[in-house]
């Protein structure tokens, strides 16, 4: 189990003479270890599979474990459409208005599928030695989106603001228990993924979602779990909102000006990003994303803090020469240095 004290491993990062790479990669895993989506997100040990087959083929710097956006949602009740080789997605609303929001019950970390992600945590911590582990959550304002409709909770927010602020807390409080208990289960940090709070101005940012983030960074992030907040969906507009959670890492998704969000942010944290994880991880030719990753670097090479990463989820269907040609790129970055 990796138990490197983990702001050591940042400043290690941050001083560091060569780049990382710590995509957001599961899905090839799958498809080496010849399972379906279906089953890696249903079962543990099968998801624990894919990240060491990919992490025995490719050399990121750390494993990561699926990024899965509803498996919070159905613990909480909400009904999940499962294909068998695409992410999962959630189908329809559970809460509906003040009466529905305030009967509803925070779940037991039994709901669901999230034993099978706390399994694979707890896997994976167990058999990486070298490498930190991160595991995976939504965000509290995404959460909320999920479980009342996002555009009832956009209404909410400015006509009922309490039934809005009731939802995150609950939604808040389960996913404090929950990172907790990835964290008790070897897990050296999370990936948070708040990709609809990039909907909101930063105000409405910092009041709706990064206040409730803070909390829960607050309650788990020390010297042994690091917290990491995805947003892909700013563009630019709320990163100084992500900043108040007080997160030591930073993940944005391909919309953003990567230079201008490692301008924004502080050089003791680290900012990871953002190459689109379909238009060129999938769609892209090996030479395509060799340029592209290249290109990347090169205009952040002022920034010691910056961690090469996919902008989001790497997804299905992505070959492996194209992550091949990423690895390639990197490497010959690095020689150059």
């Amino acid at each position: 189990m990796f138990k490197k004290n983990m702001h050591h491993w940042m400043q290690n990062v941050i001083n560091g003479e060569k780049r990382i790479a710590i995509p957001v990669m599961t899905h090839p895993g799958i498809e080496l270890t010849g399972r379906t989506v279906l089953e890696a997100v249903s079962d543990g040990n099968v998801q624990f599979e894919a990240i060491k087959a990919v992490d025995q083929k490719y050399p990121a710097a750390a494993c990561t474990t699926i990024m899965d956006l509803t498996v919070e949602a159905e613990a909480f009740g909400a009904m999940i459409n499962f294909p068998e080789n695409e992410v999962p997605t959630v189908t329809g609303s559970i809460v509906f208005g003040r009466e529905s929001v305030e009967s509803l019950k925070v779940p037991e970390l039994t709901a669901g599928r999230v034993p099978q992600y706390i399994l694979a945590n707890k896997l994976t911590a167990g058999y990486s030695k070298e490498k930190p582990v991160f595991g995976g959550a939504i965000g509290p304002f995404s959460l909320a989106g999920r479980l009342f409709d996002m555009s009832n909770l956009m209404l909410s927010l400015y006509c009922e603001p309490e039934i809005a602020i009731l939802l995150l807390e609950k939604c808040s409080e389960f996913l404090k228990i929950y990172c907790q208990e990835m964290k008790k289960n070897g897990a050296n940090g999370v990936i948070m993924a708040e990709p609809a709070a990039g909907l909101l101005s930063d105000t409405d940012c910092c009041e709706f979602s990064s206040k409730y983030i803070k909390t829960i960074v607050e309650t788990v992030q020390d010297d042994s779990f690091l917290f990491v907040l995805h947003n892909c969906g700013n563009t630019g507009h709320c990163t100084a909102a992500m900043l108040e959670t007080g997160a030591w890492g930073y993940h944005f998704g391909n919309k953003i000006d990567m230079v201008k969000a490692l301008k924004d942010c502080p050089p003791d944290v680290l900012v990871m990003g953002n190459l689109d994880p379909v238009s060129v991880f999938k769609s892209a030719s090996p030479e395509e994303i060799r340029l592209k990753v290249l290109e990347l670097l090169n205009a952040t090479s002022c920034y010691p803090n910056f961690v090469l990463s996919s902008g989001c989820d790497v997804p299905p269907g992505t070959s492996f020469e194209n992550i091949e040609a990423f690895y390639g790129a990197l490497e010959e970055y690095n020689r150059g240095k």
